[in-house]
């Protein structure tokens, strides 16, 4: 749908006129390497892409926060005074999670009347919620704003931590900073090199003449995705509990060096405890070595630390898969396919390709047909290109 259809849409649902309406974008992210990183004060790479999820909004003269979806035929009715009661619900509790937030933090909101459409996938990876999150909370703070005539430029890194804190605290996901920041922070052509400790950030030119990004999506429910993030997590903070005894100096994984963690990875006596913090470690020091590639527009050097990820994260973190392998394994049989990778949490969604032009085609079609043959599912496939962060749309 286009603006147009969309504004035609909304009035539909909320009658009235279109004065007042004002329509926010906010996309989805493809992390390009830096996998399982940022909840370890690591290193990311991530990219906004031109996927996106649009809201169009309206204010009201009441504290009641309307929300509906084009895809959903739910309305949910709230007020922003009393938030709490609406954590259980199956849609709209990650928008009302920014909402209540964003008043803990201080901001003066207004009801309002709101229509979301998504065009990420939901449940591949590519942080379709991160995109609802940051797109709400831009809505909010500009209507609040204009309704109690405090008009003021919007902080887009408050906005992201603001958005995971909804995630973390209203609807119980323990997710880092990446996917919210890159929503956010976003910036087309580039991507963000981004140090998830103290969220300094780089956004790194991302010259892909001649080569596509293809997304891939497996297609398979990722049942298992929430439980075993949790159980990573705890084996990372194990690890690094064992670690910091010897290296005192620092504050989490992320701050280990492959020297450091070479010299001390024996005081780990947990097989599959020290593995977690082999990848991390490892990781880390790819997505460094990722950045200068790129800054030397070396794009087939960058592939193969991509490769080099999914092969870790297969190996010694243990998150992949066989649906994720397979479309690995199949993009990477093709000539022109200089790097692929899972993205995301693992245990399905999507994997993410470099690509040369001349090669997508084929991609498409044969990792496809291979895929399929291996596994019965159907695979979908996004050509994408890297899109801008969160944002009002004017006109």
């Amino acid at each position: 749908m286009n603006i147009a259809e969309l504004k035609k849409r909304f009035l539909d649902t909320y009658q009235g006129s279109e004065a007042g309406i004002r329509v926010f974008t906010s996309p989805g992210r493809v992390n390009l390497i830096g996998e399982h990183t940022d909840y370890n004060g690591g290193y990311v790479f991530p990219a906004a892409l031109t996927l996106s999820s649009t809201v169009i909004a309206r204010p009201r003269t009441d504290r009641s926060i309307n929300l509906m979806a084009t895809d959903l035929g739910i309305l949910v009715q709230a007020s922003l005074d009393n938030l709490e009661e609406f954590k259980s619900l199956k849609w709209g509790n990650y928008q009302l999670g920014v909402a209540d937030e964003l008043q803990k933090a201080g901001y003066r909101l207004t009801g309002c009347d709101l229509l979301y459409h998504d065009t990420v996938p939901l449940g591949a990876g590519l942080s379709s919620s991160a995109a609802i999150e940051v797109a709400t909370a831009i809505a909010l703070v500009s209507l609040g704003n204009t309704f109690h005539g405090t008009e003021q430029p919007i902080d887009m890194v408050e906005m992201a931590l603001i958005s995971q804190r909804a995630e973390n605290n209203y609807v119980g996901v323990n997710c880092g900073i990446m996917d919210q920041f890159a929503s956010a922070m976003g910036r087309a052509h580039h991507a963000i090199f981004l140090n998830c400790r103290d969220l300094s950030y780089k956004h790194v030119p991302l010259d892909l003449k001649g080569y596509k990004i293809v997304i891939a999506n497996t297609n398979k429910k990722r049942g298992l995705a929430d439980s075993k993030y949790n159980e990573r997590r705890s084996q990372c903070e194990a690890a690094f509990e064992i670690l910091k005894k010897y290296i005192p100096g620092a504050s989490c994984l992320g701050e280990i060096s492959i020297e450091e963690f070479g010299r001390f990875k024996h005081e780990i006596k947990d097989e599959t405890v020290r593995k977690r913090a082999e990848h991390i470690i490892e990781e880390d020091d790819r997505v460094l070595r990722s950045v200068e590639a790129l800054n030397n527009n070396d794009i087939e050097l960058f592939g193969r630390y991509m490769s080099a990820s999914h092969d870790s994260l297969r190996d010694l973190y243990e998150v992949t898969g066989i649906e994720l392998d397979t479309l690995v394994e199949e993009a990477l049989k093709i000539d022109g396919v200089v790097g692929s990778r899972m993205t995301g949490a693992g245990f399905g969604g999507c994997t993410v390709s470099i690509v040369r032009e001349e090669a997508v085609d084929r991609v498409m079609n044969e990792a496809g047909k291979g895929y399929t043959a291996r596994t019965g599912l159907v695979p979908a496939f996004y050509v994408t290109e890297v899109g801008d962060g969160g944002r009002e749309i004017f006109g």
